[in-house]
């Protein structure tokens, strides 16, 4: 029998939950850095939203919090969202240590409005969010809903082309070249992808309990229409040729810890980022 989302994302949240502890000790995240007061650099975000100083922030699916945090250090004043107990708890924990002053709520970002009744000069969410979500209407119903007319919403994600190519079958990819074989569709369906493989992103571990994973492929025009749909004005959409972390192999570092192809592959879309606005 097929699981409804709320089953799905249940099983999402326990896969979350489990590895909290070891993504905020992983090299990955730089936690140790922004507990001593070093925010993470944010470079796209910062360049695209401008000043933040004073602004009321809503950080939508923030994890463990450091982004959030970093946000406060540079000057907003931040609520950080997440739907994973663990998360919360850290996320709590490491602003306590730190001193710096942010709120954090546990919410399934779908019916966050049920957990949050308010308004946000700026509503935020980054890396590896939406393909999460088995419902992107709603979620965009729900983001457009915390925008104070006036306001802002913006988002910066790993692009959707990426997640069409297998990079795990070493039978049939060449391990030192970014080529990888198309497996899943690009448009729109329902059904998710269902995964048992395990492991963290962040960390290379494998010895975890909750291992199972859904996610749901969504298309970069559809995700445009629905913010228009509920009431926002698109600014601008830009994709970039880098993203957040190595997602294939071949992959190198940038100076600013963004990852993009080799020098003299084709460049591909590799994230994007949405600004849009409330009209008054």
């Amino acid at each position: 029998m097929t699981k409804s989302p709320i089953d799905q994302t249940e099983v999402n949240r326990l896969w979350w939950n489990e590895r909290v502890a070891s993504h905020v000790a992983s090299p990955f995240y730089h936690a140790k850095d922004v507990m001593a007061g070093n925010p993470r650099p944010l470079t796209l975000e910062r360049a695209e939203l401008g000043d933040l100083t004073g602004k009321s922030l809503l950080h939508m699916q923030c994890h463990f919090g450091l982004d959030t945090l970093s946000l406060a250090m540079y000057g907003a004043k931040v609520t950080g969202l997440d739907f994973s107990s663990e998360a919360i708890v850290a996320a709590r924990e490491i602003a306590a240590k730190t001193g710096i002053k942010a709120r954090f709520i546990e919410a399934n970002i779908l019916e966050a409005d049920k957990a949050l009744d308010e308004q946000f000069d700026i509503v935020f969410t980054s890396w590896g969010v939406l393909g999460w979500l088995p419902d992107h209407e709603r979620w965009a119903e729900v983001a457009a809903n915390f925008v104070k007319p006036g306001g802002t919403f913006y988002i910066a994600e790993i692009h959707p082309l990426i997640w069409l190519f297998d990079d795990q079958d070493e039978t049939r990819i060449p391990r030192d070249k970014p080529v990888y074989y198309g497996l899943y569709d690009y448009f729109h369906k329902q059904d998710p992808i269902v995964e048992d493989g395990g492991g963290s992103y962040a960390t290379g571990e494998t010895s975890y309990n909750n291992n199972r994973t859904h996610s749901w492929i969504f298309e970069l025009g559809r995700i445009v229409t629905l913010l228009i749909e509920k009431g926002l004005v698109i600014e601008f959409v830009h994709e970039h040729d880098f993203t957040c972390n190595d997602q294939w192999p071949a992959m190198v570092e940038r100076p600013d810890g963004m990852w993009t192809l080799p020098e003299g592959w084709p460049r591909m879309p590799l994230s994007f980022s949405i600004k849009a606005t409330k009209p008054l």
